[in-house]
C-alpha cells in the first residue's frame, strides 16, 4: 500500500525522536518516497544526517533554506505529500497545529498542506493527560487529523504511564490502513442523519432530546475520509461540519423525513444516527403559551418512523440504524433490525459510563441478521465511526445487503 506514496515525515523535539530513524527506514523499505522535516529541537536528539541517509533526500530544517530555486520548499512539500506523519508529536507542535502558529519549517508546511495528517504523540504521562493537550487533540480530531495512540510503559523521564511513542511498526501499519481505507467507499453516496430533532410547542418552546450530533458527524467524516460523497441531514447540534461535507439543516422529524426521502433513491448507504422524536404536539401554538393554571396537558401524536419507512422502500441501499437503550439491548436491537429491514443496527446502553449522549466516547455492539457482529469497548466516537465504516465497506464488498 505504501509503494510510490509520497510521505512527509515531521519530527519534533522529544527524546522519542530517535525512533523516527527506524520509522523512516521502515517507510522507505515499504516503497514510500519519504521526505523529512525536523524542528530545531529535534536536531538536539538525532542528527539530520541520519535521516538524510535513511530517506535518501535532503532534510528540511529552516523555512529560509531553499534547495531548489524553482520552487518554494514548504509549499512544494505540502503540495506533493500524499500523507503527512508527525512522529514524535510533542505537546508543542500539537498546540501549534491547533492555533495555526507557523514559526518554523514544520508548522509552516502543516498550514500549507491539504494532505491527510497522522499524528503520533509522545510526551510525559501528565502532559498527555493535561486538559489543554486533551482539548487540542480533540480539536485536531474534529478537523480530520488522525492519531496513533501512544503506548503505556516506562517513559524516559522515569514515570510509568501513557505517553510513549507508538512503535514504528504500528505507525507504518496506521499509514497503510489510511491508504487502504481512503478509497474503500470511493464513488459511494452516503447519507448520515445527526443530532436531535425539535418538535415545537410554540414559537419559544419545544420538545427535544440530549443528542449532540457528535456520533453522526464522526461517521460522516469517516465516510468522507474513505472517498465517499457525504450528505449530513442535521437537526439540533452544536457540531460544526468539516470541509467537504454537504449539510442539510432541518428541525423536526417531519422535515428530516422529507429531506432523507428526497435523497434516498440516489443514495448507496444511509446511516441513521440522529435521535428522532417519536411524538410531536398535535397542535403548535401560534404565540407563546401563557401560564393559566397549576397543570398543563399536552396532546401528542406519533411521528413517522423514518428508519422503518426507509426499510420498506429499500432498493439496494445499505441501511444502518442506531438503538440507544437502557435495558434488554440485544433484544431491542435485533427486533429493530428485523422490523425495520436494516442491514446493521448499532446499539448501546446509555446508562453505562462513557456511552450515549453528550460525551466524546461510546460503547457499542453492532448487530446484523446473524446476530452480534462486533463488540466495541470504550472508544472515542471517531474510533467507533471508523470501525463501523470498516464493517459497512466490507459487507458491501461481499454483497451482504438485505433487500
Amino acid at each position: 500500500m505504501l509503494k510510490g506514496k509520497r510521505i512527509l515525515l515531521g519530527i519534533s523535539g522529544g527524546i522519542a525522536a530517535y525512533k523516527a530513524a527506524a520509522l523512516c527506514s521502515k517507510l522507505v523499505q515499504a516503497g514510500a518516497i519519504v521526505k523529512v522535516i525536523m524542528t530545531e529541537s529535534a536536531t538536539k536528539f538525532i542528527t539530520p544526517l541520519t535521516l538524510q541517509t535513511l530517506s535518501r533526500h535532503p532534510v528540511y530544517l529552516d523555512t529560509f533554506d531553499e534547495f531548489d530555486p524553482s520552487v518554494v520548499s514548504h509549499i512544494d512539500l505540502a503540495d506533493h505529500a500524499d500523507l503527512v506523519i508527525i512522529a514524535p508529536a510533542t505537546a508543542n507542535i500539537i498546540a501549534k497545529m491547533v492555533t495555526g502558529l507557523a514559526d518554523d519549517m514544520l508548522s509552516t508546511t502543516l498550514l500549507a498542506t491539504t494532505a491527510p495528517i497522522l499524528v503520533a504523540p509522545a510526551m510525559n504521562v501528565h502532559m498527555y493527560a493535561h486538559p489543554a493537550v486533551e482539548r487540542n487533540m480533540e480539536l485536531l480530531a474534529e478537523r480530520g487529523v488522525r492519531f496513533v495512540e501512544p503506548g503505556t510503559g516506562q517513559l524516559a523521564c522515569g514515570y510509568v504511564g501513557k505517553g510513549r511513542l507508538a512503535e514504528p511498526e504500528d505507525i507504518v501499519k496506521a499509514a497503510e490502513q489510511w491508504f487502504t481505507q481512503s478509497q474503500s467507499l470511493a464513488g459511494k453516496r452516503v447519507l448520515v442523519t445527526a443530532g436531535g430533532t425539535i418538535e415545537r410547542l410554540d414559537p419559544v418552546r419545544y420538545l427535544t432530546n440530549d443528542s449532540s450530533g457528535l456520533m453522526g458527524f464522526a461517521i460522516a467524516e469517516a465516510a468522507l475520509n474513505r472517498g465517499a460523497d457525504v450528505t449530513v441531514v442535521a437537526a439540533k447540534t452544536a457540531m460544526q461540519p468539516g470541509a467537504g461535507l454537504n449539510v442539510v439543516r432541518v428541525e423536526s422529524a417531519e422535515e428530516m423525513l422529507q429531506a432523507v426521502l428526497e435523497r434516498y433513491a440516489a443514495t448507496d448507504i444511509v446511516i441513521k444516527a440522529a435521535a428522532v422524536a417519536d411524538y410531536r404536539p398535535t397542535t403548535v401554538a401560534a404565540s407563546k403559551i401563557k401560564k393559566t393554571g397549576e397543570h398543563l396537558t399536552l396532546e401528542l401524536e406519533r411521528t413517522t418512523d423514518i428508519l422503518k419507512t426507509l426499510g420498506e422502500q429499500k432498493s439496494g441501499q445499505f441501511l444502518v440504524g442506531f438503538a440507544a437503550e437502557t435495558d434488554n439491548v440485544k433484544a431491542y436491537a435485533m427486533d429493530k433490525l428485523q422490523r425495520k429491514n436494516c442491514d446493521l443496527v448499532v446499539a448501546n446502553d446509555i446508562t453505562r459510563e462513557g456511552a450515549g449522549f453528550n460525551v466524546d466516547t461510546n460503547i457499542v455492539d453492532v448487530y446484523g441478521s446473524e446476530g452480534l457482529v462486533a463488540t466495541l469497548p470504550l472508544l472515542s466516537k471517531r474510533e467507533v465511526a471508523d470501525q463501523l465504516l470498516t464493517l459497512v465497506a466490507n459487507r458491501m464488498a461481499s454483497g451482504e445487503t438485505r433487500e
